[in-house]
């Protein structure tokens, strides 16, 4: 008969705690050596990983007598809290550890690191200055698709198929009847068609061309503009652009009207400002001006009275009513209101440049 406490394979109660016992002290003396949270981990997957130091001692638990293996068993799990807290106590002393290096090298008289300012895009900013600018004047942002129908981009305004000026838009053509719109203007056939006059919109959004160069770029950002109402006259357009023109660049701003052709108003015009550099002598410090090249004058956008047949396009009665569009390229008010000189500085994402606006 095997001795009390004991068991046939000759591994006893007594063996299995005190080898469970021994493992709190030699934790203690392994641990005072970690200098590290690596270490400290290692350390731990050794004591008290799965195939760890305490779970190969609980495997020889089977072995034990059936009415050993309780008291055993709890006993393994104080062991293992006391193991799990002395691992844990060491963590902390490495975090305080690594709190008081930091605070050792801490010079409080050093000036403290200013937080980078974000800003909006300068095209950003642009666009939301032109809109509030019409918006005061009593217009409201209507907006559309980027892909559109050949009805709404080129035909609604008087652009048929055979119409030489479609190819100065160099389309791109998703399917025969699907494109990416070449200007905001078919916002302006979707308008008349959702509402009867009067109306006054300004239409922002991306518009898209086969054109990349110096100077152009497949995707840039126009606005369109137009109003509808019985009686509207060119002096109306004029009117209304010299008092946007005042809004974003100067009061004393000169507006010059060019006459111009677009399929889609007649009359049509183009639009030139004075210069902002030279105030329209064309001689800057002495020198000829750099920006408006002598001329005193730079364009800025295109306009015109609707055609009647974008009226009969839409169903509205040419005979009764009468409208004015223009569109402008917001690039282009962005580089002449702060004197940006390169196109692609707006693509490149250079956060010095972005940062100049915030």
């Amino acid at each position: 008969m095997p001795a009390s406490g004991s068991d046939p394979s000759g591994q006893s109660a007594r063996d299995l705690t005190h080898h469970l016992e021994g493992l709190v002290p030699e934790l203690e003396t392994v641990l005072a050596a970690t200098a590290s949270d690596q270490e400290l981990e290692a350390v731990r997957v050794q004591f008290l990983g799965r195939k760890g130091r305490l779970s190969g001692i609980m495997s020889e638990l089977p072995k034990l007598a059936p009415d050993q293996r309780p008291l055993v068993g709890q006993i393994a799990n104080q062991i293992k809290s006391r193991l799990q807290a002395l691992v844990d106590q060491r963590l902390s002393r490495l975090k305080q550890d690594k709190e008081l290096k930091v605070l050792t090298y801490f010079d409080p008289s050093l000036p403290g690191l200013t937080a980078w300012q974000g800003s909006l895009h300068p095209i950003t900013l642009v666009t939301e200055e032109i809109c509030a600018a019409f918006g005061s004047l009593g217009f409201e942002l209507v907006e559309g698709p980027e892909l559109e129908t050949d009805f709404h981009n080129f035909e609604a305004l008087n652009l048929p198929p055979d119409h030489p000026a479609r190819d100065m838009q160099d389309t791109f053509y998703i399917t025969e009847n699907t494109l990416l719109r070449t200007h905001t203007s078919p916002l302006q056939v979707r308008t008349m068609l959702r509402k009867r006059p009067p109306l006054a919109a300004i239409a922002p959004g991306k518009v898209y061309r086969r054109d990349s160069d110096l100077t152009h770029t497949p995707m840039f950002h126009q606005i369109e503009g137009f109003l509808v109402d019985t009686d509207v006259s060119m002096t109306d357009l004029r009117g209304t652009l010299t008092a946007f023109v005042h809004k974003i660049f100067e009061p004393k701003t000169v507006v010059r009207f060019r006459p111009s052709f677009f399929p889609f108003t007649e009359p049509s015009a183009e639009v030139d400002i004075s210069c902002m550099l030279c105030g329209g002598s064309g001689q800057s410090a002495g020198a000829p001006c750099r920006v408006c090249k002598q001329t005193g004058w730079l364009e800025i956008l295109g306009c015109g009275m609707i055609d009647p047949a974008v009226f009969t396009a839409v169903g509205y009665d040419a005979e009764l009513y009468t409208g004015f569009a223009f569109g402008l390229g917001v690039e282009r008010v962005a580089m002449l209101k702060y004197g940006i000189g390169d196109l692609r500085m707006f693509f490149e994402n250079d956060v010095r440049f972005v940062s100049q606006f915030a």
